[in-house]
C-alpha cells in the first residue's frame, strides 16, 4: 500500500509540475513545512515520468561538501529562482550555476544558523522551433544543458548549502541574446569559459540572459544553423541582442568575402531582424588573442573586421561594446606572461585525461571569463544602456588597466572537465 501510495503522489505531482507556472522544493527539515512544497531526499532522483529531482549522478544527503544537480522539466522561457541557502546545523558557503555552467551566485558565505534568499532569473530553451523545424545544434553539442527539455541547477561551492529551491515563470523582463562563437558561449566543462556564461552574475533578477553563442561558429553559420530564428520566437519589444563575431568570420576566403561585404550583410540581419521585434541591436567587437609583439604589445590579428563592426554601428546609429581594446588593455596590463592566467593554459595532468600541456592563446578560463565580462558591463555603462540599471549593487565597476588578481579568485570547479580545444580560434 506504501509503495501504491507513493506511485500515485508522483504521478499526481508529475501533472502538476508539467502544467505549473511554479515550482516548489524543500531540501531542509531546517524550514517549516508549507503546502505546495515538495519534499525532495536523496532518494529524489531525477527522471522523465516525474519531472524532477537530482541529475547527473549526484545526490545530496544535506551534509556533503561534493557539488550536486537538480533539475525540473519546464517548457522554454524565463524563469525567477529563488534560493534560500545555508543550514540551521552547519556553516556554508554555496555557488549556484545553471544550464551550461552559467554563474548567478558566487560564494555566497553564510554562518551556522543562518539562512539567506538570493533571486535570478534564468533563460531555458530546446532545439525546438515550429513544426519540424529545429536548432541545427553541432554533435558536440547534443549533450549541452543548454539545449534540452530541463532547467539544471548546480550548487557548488566549498560547502555548499540549499534549504529550499522556488522556480517561477516571468514574462516581463528584458531578455539580453547574445549571438557570437567561442568567445562567447557557455561551457559545460571545465576548464574552458566565456564572459556569455559569467556575465548573468552581474545581474540581478530583472534581466535575463540567453547564450545562444557555439564554438567555430561566424556570423553567417550562426544565422544559417536557425539560432537566430529560434531566438526571434522568443524575442519580445526591449530585448537586446549582443552581437559578437569575427573570429571565424575573418578565415572565410572568396568572391564577395570579406569584413565590409559579406560579414557585413550579415551583421545587418542581426540589426534589421532586432528592430522588426523592437529589441535593441548591440554590436560587439572580438576579443583579442594573446600575441604580443616583441615591445610587449598585443598584435592586432583580426584585420579589419573591428573597424567594419565600429563602422556599422556608426552606419545604424546602434551602440558598440569594444572587447578589441579592452581585452588590449587586460592583456597588456597583465604583461606577457602574466596574462597566460586569461587563457586556457595549465600543465598536463592538471584535469583528468590531460596528458599533454594546454597553451592556448584564444579561448579563456574561468578567471579570463570572469574579467572579460566585466569589460561587457563596462561596455553597457559607457553607452548608457538601460540595462545598466539592472547591475547588481554588489558590482563596483572594473578598469581592464588594473585587472583583478588571479590569485584572488576563487573558483570551485564543476565535476566534468574535456581538454579538447574548443571549434575556433
Amino acid at each position: 500500500m506504501k509503495h501504491l501510495l507513493t506511485t500515485s503522489f508522483m504521478l499526481v505531482t508529475s501533472f502538476v509540475l508539467g502544467q505549473a507556472q511554479s515550482y516548489q522544493f524543500k531540501f531542509s527539515s531546517d524550514l517549516k513545512f508549507q503546502d505546495g512544497f515538495v519534499t525532495v531526499t536523496p532518494e529524489t532522483l531525477f527522471n522523465e515520468e516525474q519531472g524532477y529531482g537530482y541529475d547527473l549522478q549526484s545526490a545530496w544527503d544535506g551534509k556533503s561538501d561534493a557539488p550536486f544537480f537538480f533539475s525540473v522539466n519546464v517548457p522554454d522561457g524565463n524563469y525567477k529562482v529563488t534560493v534560500t541557502l545555508g543550514s540551521k546545523k552547519s556553516a556554508g558557503s554555496t555557488t549556484v550555476r545553471g544550464e551550461s555552467r552559467r554563474l548567478f551566485i558566487e560564494n555566497l558565505p553564510t554562518v551556522k544558523g543562518e539562512l539567506k534568499t538570493e533571486s535570478f532569473v534564468i533563460n531555458k530553451r530546446n532545439v525546438f522551433i515550429k513544426g519540424n523545424q529545429k536548432v541545427k545544434i553541432k554533435a558536440s553539442e547534443k549533450n549541452k544543458l543548454n539545449w534540452d527539455d530541463k532547467l539544471t541547477l548546480e550548487f557548488n561551492g566549498e560547502h555548499p548549502r540549499v534549504s529550499s529551491l522556488v522556480i517561477e515563470r516571468v514574462e516581463d523582463v528584458p531578455t539580453v541574446f547574445l549571438c557570437g562563437n567561442s568567445t562567447v558561449v557557455d561551457y559545460d566543462e571545465e576548464p574552458y569559459a566565456s564572459w556569455g556564461q559569467m556575465i548573468p552574475r552581474f545581474f540581478n533578477e530583472q534581466v535575463s540572459i540567453a547564450n545562444y553563442a557555439e564554438c567555430g561558429l561566424s556570423a553567417n553559420t550562426f544565422i544559417g544553423g536557425l539560432r537566430l530564428e529560434k531566438a526571434l520566437t522568443q524575442m519580445k519589444k526591449g530585448d537586446y541582442v549582443l552581437v559578437e563575431f569575427g573570429h571565424n568570420d575573418q578565415k572565410q576566403r572568396g568572391p564577395g568575402k570579406g569584413a565590409y561585404y559579406s560579414f557585413a550583410y550579415y551583421i545587418k540581419q542581426f540589426i534589421d531582424e532586432a528592430r522588426l521585434k523592437e529589441a535593441i541591436p548591440v554590436l560587439v567587437t572580438p576579443t583579442r588573442r594573446r600575441q604580443f609583439d616583441k615591445e610587449g604589445k598585443i598584435r592586432d590579428t583580426h584585420g579589419d573586421y573591428p573597424a567594419a563592426i565600429r563602422e556599422i554601428a556608426a552606419r545604424e546609429k546602434i551602440p558598440v561594446i569594444d572587447l578589441q581594446e579592452m581585452t588590449k588593455v587586460l592583456c597588456e596590463s597583465m604583461g606577457v606572461e602574466g596574462s597566460k592566467h586569461l587563457y586556457t593554459h595549465y600543465p598536463a595532468n592538471t584535469y583528468p585525461g590531460q596528458e599533454k600541456e594546454l597553451e592556448d592563446n584564444t579561448h579563456f578560463n574561468t578567471f579570463g571569463a570572469y574579467e572579460v565580462a566585466k569589460c561587457v558591463i563596462e561596455g553597457i555603462r559607457q553607452a548608457g544602456l538601460p540595462l545598466a540599471q539592472c547591475i547588481r549593487s554588489d558590482y563596483t565597476g572594473f578598469d581592464p588597466a588594473h585587472p583583478d588578481k588571479f590569485e584572488d579568485f576563487k573558483w570551485n570547479l564543476s565535476p566534468f572537465s574535456q581538454t579538447k580545444k574548443p571549434d575556433g580560434n
